[in-house]
């Protein structure tokens, strides 16, 4: 069996693992977290973000709802708090430095830091077979470098723990560096981005620029850039790339003092009943990480 074949032995058999957890309720034994387990989920007004958020609280966490817009957030931390669940709003825009600043300073100061952190806000202007790359500028600042942002914002603040810190980031198979649909056509590129031992936060920041300056120019269809959703697909490529590089940095400085689990979570789908792939990821038993 080749590289390539155990490499996707792996990748189905972890996949079985999260299924069988997203059906099975967690026993005593895999809640390492209570109600004093404090999660973080940014863009959590509505849709992804929202259901996100009710699905931990009504796991027994604490979470902070976060939200671009006070009244909205407001809102949707009501309806959840009207339901039993224990979810605080603060309002939070990723892309803005006071705002984070502000935000830090106020979870310090009230829960002393975080155990969890879901990177979840998010845009894309292009619906159906629209790519339209008008936004393009929007949707790479506020998908990749507001992901940025708040993880380099929340790592000093994430709580020592022996079931570890977890960031999860919200992404989607449109960011995968092999679709055979829709990827980059460089192949050097491509290689570059996919080897974790060369991988420089240098080289993800070149490749998003490059894009947004093709798009300028006008040159961005001859470029060889993913062709459904191509904002969108550059957004989430990055963001899954730097997830990667993140935990692979961090597994070497935090060791010591705490061990801090970075994961990438494509969103298939969000389910009422059962859990969705994020909030696995987010609450997997210490033996499963």
């Amino acid at each position: 069996m080749g590289s390539k074949e155990r490499a996707k032995e792996r990748r189905e058999k972890r996949m079985q693992e999260i299924s069988l957890l997203r059906t099975i309720p967690y026993s005593d034994h895999q809640r390492w977290w209570s109600s004093e387990t404090i999660a973080v989920v940014t863009g959590a007004n509505r849709g992804i973000g929202f259901e996100i958020t009710r699905q931990l609280a009504t796991h027994g966490l604490t979470v902070i709802l976060t939200s671009r817009d006070s009244n909205v957030g407001l809102e949707a931390a009501r309806v959840l708090q009207e339901g039993g669940l224990n979810v605080v709003f603060h309002q939070l825009d990723v892309l803005d430095h006071l705002s984070r600043k502000q935000f830090s300073e106020w979870l310090q100061q009230n829960y002393g830091g975080l155990d969890i952190l879901v990177n979840n806000a998010g845009v894309n202007f292009n619906l159906g077979s629209d790519n339209s790359v008008e936004y393009a500028q929007k949707v790479i600042t506020t998908n990749y470098f507001g992901t940025k942002n708040m993880i380099e914002a929340m790592i000093p603040m994430m709580k020592p723990s022996t079931a570890g810190a977890r960031i999860v980031s919200v992404s989607s198979r449109l960011g995968r560096l092999n679709g055979r649909r829709n990827r980059i056509e460089d192949v050097t590129l491509r290689e570059e981005l996919g080897n974790l031992d060369s991988l420089t936060e240098e080289l993800i920041d070149r490749t998003v620029s490059n894009f947004l300056q093709q798009v300028e120019d006008s040159t961005w269809t001859s470029g060889g850039w993913p062709q459904t959703f191509t904002d969108y697909s550059v957004s989430k490529l990055a963001i899954n790339a730097y997830t990667r590089l993140m935990a692979k940095v961090m597994l070497g400085t935090f060791q010591l003092r705490k061990e801090l689990i970075l994961e990438i979570s494509p969103l298939f789908q969000i389910r009422e009943s059962g859990r969705d792939p994020v909030t696995t990821k987010a609450l997997l038993p210490t033996e499963k990480v």
